[in-house]
């Protein structure tokens, strides 16, 4: 049963992921289809959500599936401050029916100090006045699905494609104990299951990837595997 709160409604279940530090929750506002999609994704990840909607059908329909989920006014400083929305790292901005809301919903949280903002964007005209109202990164849902975005927010890689038979392919950092080995050195398909597709070296094109491509420090590479391992990959470097 959904505990009531003074803000709205909140409920919680166990986790699916490993319990994370504190600085690892994410804010999820506006739970329709893009924003309950990069909440569940999240979710699924092992990062603490917390849900906010302005429609208490919507909350009671997320009750049972977040870790949290909150009816409350997103534009209200006083509001989310009380939710503690100002001590997470990260937030999302799902609101796109309402234009004036999801602005000032993002100004909101950059008055509050949240490090990274992530919003979606209904257009390009959205999408720029999005970003000078201090969103750190603006998503065409269009053309970003909502899993994909969960996995470039949680900073584990730097793109990420998922295809529907299992197989993805994402752009991570080298591990630091990489450098100056080659990747038959490193076993990366013996060791995860994953293939290193291209490394790209600082300031450089990416090249294909050899048995003996030396990895430089700092590089990216390309992996590509089965989707569970590919993420497995990517939470280890």
């Amino acid at each position: 049963m959904a505990e009531k709160s003074r803000r709205g409604e909140k409920a919680e279940r166990p986790r699916r992921g490993e319990k994370l530090s504190k600085g690892e929750h994410v804010a999820v506002i506006g739970l329709g289809r893009f924003g309950g999609s990069v909440a569940e994704a999240l979710l699924d990840l092992g990062y603490e959500v917390l849900g906010i909607d302005s429609d208490p059908r919507i909350v009671q329909d997320w009750s049972d599936r977040l870790t949290h989920v909150v009816e409350a006014d997103s534009t209200d400083e006083d509001a989310l401050r009380q939710l503690g929305v100002h001590e997470t790292t990260r937030a999302v901005v799902g609101i796109g029916t309402n234009l004036e809301t999801s602005v000032l919903t993002v100004l909101t949280l950059t008055e509050l100090g949240v490090p990274e903002v992530w919003a979606k964007a209904t257009s390009t005209k959205h999408g720029r006045i999005l970003a000078r109202v201090g969103a750190h990164h603006v998503v065409h849902p269009e053309s970003e699905m909502g899993e994909k975005v969960a996995h470039l927010i949680t900073g584990r890689m730097l793109d990420y494609i998922e295809f529907d038979d299992g197989f993805a392919i994402a752009k991570v950092q080298s591990p630091q104990d990489a450098a100056g080995r080659t990747l038959a050195d490193l076993a990366l398909r013996t060791r995860w299951g994953v293939t290193v597709v291209g490394v790209k070296r600082p300031g450089q094109d990416f090249e294909y990837a050899r048995p003996e491509t030396v990895i430089p420090p700092d590089a990216q590479l390309i992996v590509a595997g089965p989707t569970e391992k590919v993420e497995a990959y990517a939470e280890a470097v």
